[in-house]
């Protein structure tokens, strides 16, 4: 793993465990839509609303559907807590530029952010701010050039296929963690860790060794 200049974190399964949570709203949506709610599920993980509503849903207004989303996400929102060792990561984090990069909505991360206590970073590029969610590396780019570090001397810390291959397009080094798949479903990362410990482990690993050879 080399030494990141920058950190670039996904935030759902990364940061964030909002996994029962999205998959009660999804599962509610697609059940009053007359959808398959495993179908829909199997297509959620990485991905923006807008462009899950686009597959499964062309013919509805994908403002009103947003808004009902948002309805059932906001009851739910209590839920939220970090990933086990989110908090110790996020502080490491302190000694090199980091960002998030996240198919979540400004409005969502912010408030999620806020009630577990997780610092939102200056960088933070939400589902709002790009034409082309994950898997297409626009968002990760976007947040490479805003910290002013090149994508290559950048590592993406990612849980979702989508993601990784988002972050592998953008040329930055991608440490995936399997909290929400597998390590084989991660095929595509350069490294896999099991949990942020081992992350972090990685992360801070490979700049002291790069502080040793000097």
């Amino acid at each position: 793993m080399p030494l990141p200049a920058a950190v670039l974190f996904d935030v759902d399964g990364v940061l964030l465990d909002t996994g029962e949570l999205f998959r009660q709203v999804w599962s509610r949506w697609a059940t009053g839509h007359g959808l398959d709610p495993e179908q829909v599920l199997a297509r959620t993980s990485g991905r923006r609303t807008v462009d899950v509503l686009g597959e499964f849903a062309p013919h509805l207004d994908p403002r009103v559907e947003r808004l009902s989303l948002d309805g059932l996400t906001r009851q739910r929102m209590a839920e939220v807590r970090p990933v086990p060792g989110a908090v110790p990561l996020l502080r490491d984090c302190r000694r090199v530029p980091w960002a998030i990069v996240t198919s979540g909505s400004r409005w969502f991360v912010g408030e999620c952010f806020r009630s577990t206590g997780l610092p939102l970073p200056a960088v933070a590029v939400y589902d709002e701010d790009v034409r082309h969610g994950k898997p297409s590396p626009e968002g990760y780019l976007t947040a490479a050039r805003r910290l002013g570090v090149a994508p290559a001397r950048c590592v993406v810390v990612e849980d979702a296929p989508d993601g990784v291959r988002a972050a592998k397009d953008a040329g930055c080094t991608v440490l995936a963690v399997s909290t929400t798949h597998t390590p084989a479903q991660l095929a595509g990362a350069d490294a896999c860790a099991p949990t942020l410990a081992a992350v972090s482990e990685l992360l801070w690993t490979a700049r002291n060794e790069e502080v040793t050879d000097d």
